[in-house]
């Protein structure tokens, strides 16, 4: 579950950004959000390029032989 957390520790992290730029018209927290959504959408592919390698590597199961 360390995957799981680290994505939630990423979102909670800009939470403060956005209240700044969405509620008090902050724009340096809008640059923030956006590099932090940047980030966000670099690890999501890092976890999905993990998840499929992972995947792959499990060994298919051997195929039935026909009787």
């Amino acid at each position: 579950m360390k995957r799981f957390d680290e994505i939630k520790n990423l979102i909670m992290s800009m939470e403060d950004d956005f209240v700044k730029f969405y509620d008090k018209d902050n724009q340096a927290a809008g640059t923030r959000v956006r590099k932090g959504l940047q980030d966000m959408k670099n690890w999501a592919q890092t976890v999905r390029t993990e998840v499929q390698n992972m995947k792959n590597s499990k060994a298919a199961p051997p195929a039935k032989k026909k009787k």
